[in-house]
């Protein structure tokens, strides 16, 4: 795929466009008419750049014949402007192709129409990722052929390949979209490879200065990388080899994260792009599924597995039909994330839905009943995850600094440790080391007998995302504390910014106040503590309303506070609040420390350490109140038989959204003696009795399983 993209990337004229369709694309009547009836459909049309028309459908369909070689699609992708942007009919496309190539054509038609209908224009003052955020839903909601997304995702992904050529606000605007609309629907359709992309070629013009630090670092540290790539790829063949694997049973991929995911990592964590654990990452890819355990056993017996980091997606795929092992384990001075999956679950993986039509020769009509239970349901294997967990009984090492003083530290210490055993100083400005005179990272494992030196810096650095990676309790403390320092500054300014936007009044006035009543400490828990606000606020307005002068302010602002609930997070305002949304440049989970911008009349949600939301925090644009919802929720698995007639699932689903259980996942088994179906559900309630929610479940529907898969000493 990688080599067509880049084909097709640097293609800008007719000739070439042809000389590369011909060459990838798999030729017959129906392809060589559409081929014919596109370019007469677009003749004498160009694009911003200058370019023919034409040549966008051509390489359109190229990248579309990567994805699936289905010929309806091929098509499609050929005549998916002809019906919007030229003067021929959807009648006559149906005439000359077929209904099917037809509706697909009319599908890619129709997101064209919704686009217009629900995207804020251009020179709109509205925030993009509001109406992008409607537009995504609306497109997924009405098409209901999965196979129109493909074409579209292909569409878009050339569109951001020539953006260049239009000015930088349409630039911004288009590449925003794709981030919020296109790349989450590749996503759901499992389709990783276009993913990557689009969040790449995106990233690239909505934060062109961290795109560039990103892909700077990449290239100045490139020797460096495929070193140390190289090296551990030769490592692990040689240990395949060694036990029992033949050299035609297995493939060794690498890779580097892709910038987009390296940004967000950095983001979310609040780290340096050297600090991002997994940059480095490879792929075996193995003939059987029980081979991925043999060869994840293989890789904690010979490395050192990071014990907190180890996924198990094969036995339980994920709902895109995604399977494989990760884990991420230490080679010398390097960390990998090393991913096992099967030759087929690694097609799935870049491919999605689309790889079963390609490889399995599936029918040319699929829908969205993709999401159906793909997981493995193989023999059981032996348990291999004894193998990732710490050695109960570790031994001790001796660690000399460059003046020949010893420190004792546990097996299994890093480099980092070690900098805080010589000083908690020492450790929270420490920037590199070099072990026996070797520049290396300061997660090394050390050995031994090892020299190490720790260079410094004058800045104190957040390391939080370190935390789980270091070994000693001296190291883990002093790093939580330095993270709740920072937790408590931007706490800080994020509680006179608050407080500001609910007073309408300067911060220089807040913090004058916050002086003279000796509260100055306090405003920190503002930003945590809905409680600690709202007793601010009264103490304040408590304070001014003693004096005259500000009797007309208290008339013309209202400061009463309302909450308002948007899912499981609880904002704090005294305007109106119409809508909550998070923004793409850190996706904060639940239980992680988040702010809230007022922008229009909406909320806007970001991880605390992201660094732009900081930005914006010290530029004082305007802070809401937010907070976890404190409600618990249960988790539970359920396997309910359904009958096999229309309207059954609905009705199920009916009565979970009647008894306030919050569906996670959803997957549909095989039918079963051609009137009954397994559902396989993920769902989450506010019931935490097993028995009573079985209960009111069985009443009506036959459960098959029902377990809470958040209780440790469930059977």
């Amino acid at each position: 795929m990688k080599e067509t993209i880049e084909a097709v990337r640097d293609i800008h004229d007719l000739q070439r466009a042809k000389a590369l369709f011909y060459d990838r694309v798999k030729p017959s009547a129906a392809i060589e008419k559409a081929l014919f009836f596109s370019e007469k459909a677009h003749v004498g049309q160009t694009r911003k750049s200058g370019e023919p028309y034409i040549v966008h459908p051509i390489l359109v369909s190229v990248i579309v014949n990567i994805i699936s070689e289905d010929e309806a699609m091929v098509i499609a992708a050929l005549l998916h402007d002809v019906v919007e942007d030229t003067l021929m009919s959807i009648v006559e496309v149906t005439a000359e192709f077929g209904d099917d190539v037809a509706h697909l054509v009319e599908g890619l038609t129709k997101i064209d129409k919704i686009r217009a209908a629900e995207l804020a224009a251009s020179d709109s003052e509205e925030k993009l990722v509001v109406s992008a955020l409607s537009f995504r839903k609306m497109v997924l909601a009405s098409i209901q052929d999965v196979r129109i997304l493909v074409v579209k995702l292909c569409d878009r992904l050339h569109n951001m390949m020539t953006l260049d050529a239009l000015s930088e606000l349409k630039q911004i605007r288009i590449a925003e979209e794709t981030m919020v609309v296109y790349a989450p629907i590749a996503h759901r359709l499992g389709i990783s490879a276009l993913k990557n992309m689009l969040e790449d070629l995106s990233f690239k013009y909505i934060f062109p200065d961290d795109y560039k630090r990103i892909t700077a670092y990449l290239k100045e540290n490139f020797h460096q990388i495929h070193v140390s790539i190289n090296d551990f790829t030769e490592k692990i063949t040689k240990t395949m080899i060694k036990n029992g694997f033949c050299e035609d049973d297995f493939e060794i991929k690498s890779r580097i994260k892709h910038a987009y995911s390296i940004y967000l990592k950095m983001q979310r964590k609040g780290v340096s792009i050297d600090e991002v654990l997994d940059l480095l990452a490879i792929r075996i890819l193995v003939k059987d599924p029980l081979d991925c355990y043999k060869v994840l056993g293989l890789m904690h017996l010979n490395f050192k597995p990071l014990s907190s980091r180890f996924k198990d997606y094969l036995a339980i795929a994920k709902d895109n039909g995604y399977q494989t092992l990760h884990t991420t384990v230490f080679d010398n001075t390097s960390i990998f994330e090393v991913q096992i999956r099967t030759f087929e679950m690694h097609q799935t993986a870049e491919l999605g839905i689309a790889a079963h039509w390609k490889y399995k020769g599936g029918e040319s009509s699929v829908n969205l009943e993709w999401m159906h239970n793909l997981q493995f349901q193989g023999d059981s294997v032996e348990e291999f995850y004894e193998l990732i967990k710490n050695d109960l009984y570790s031994e001790d090492i001796l660690i000399f600094s460059p003046n020949g003083d010893p420190f004792t530290l546990p097996r299994g210490a890093v480099a980092l440790d070690f900098a805080y055993a010589v000083h908690s100083e020492v450790g929270n400005h420490a920037v590199g080391c070099l072990i026996n005179k070797t520049k290396t990272s300061l997660l090394s494992e050390l050995k031994n007998g090892d020299l190490v030196r720790i260079d410094t810096t004058d800045e104190l650095i957040t390391r939080c995302s370190w935390i789980d990676s270091v070994k000693t309790t001296r190291a883990k403390n002093n790093m939580r504390l330095v993270c709740s320092q920072r937790l408590r500054h931007i706490n800080t300014l994020a509680g006179i910014n608050i407080l500001s936007t609910i007073l309408k009044l300067n911060q220089s006035r807040i913090k004058e106040w916050l002086e003279k009543s000796a509260l100055k400490d306090a405003v920190y828990k503002v930003a945590t503590d809905p409680g600690h606000l709202e007793v601010l606020l009264r103490s304040y307005l408590g304070a001014i309303e003693k004096n005259s002068r500000f009797q007309g302010f208290l008339k013309r602002h209202k400061f009463k506070l309302k909450q308002y609930s948007f899912g499981a997070l609880e904002v704090l305002s005294n305007t109106s609040i119409s809508d909550m949304v998070y923004d793409y440049c850190c996706h904060p989970k639940p239980g992680d420390e988040i702010v809230a911008f007022k922008i229009a009349n909406k909320a806007h949600v970001h991880h605390k350490l992201c660094q732009h939301a900081y930005d914006m925090i010290k530029s004082q644009t305007p802070m809401l109140s937010v907070y976890w919802a404190a409600q618990k929720y249960y988790h539970y698995h359920l396997i309910v038989s359904l009958q096999n007639a229309k309207g059954a699932l609905a009705a199920f689903l009916q009565l979970l959204a009647k008894l306030n259980i919050d569906l996670v996942s959803i997957e549909l088994g095989k039918e079963q003696k051609d009137h009954v179906q397994y559902c396989e559900i993920e769902m989450q309630s506010l019931e935490g009795d097993l028995a009573k929610l079985r209960t009111k479940l069985e009443n009506k529907h036959k459960i098959i399983q029902l377990i809470r898969t958040d209780d440790a000493y469930r059977n």
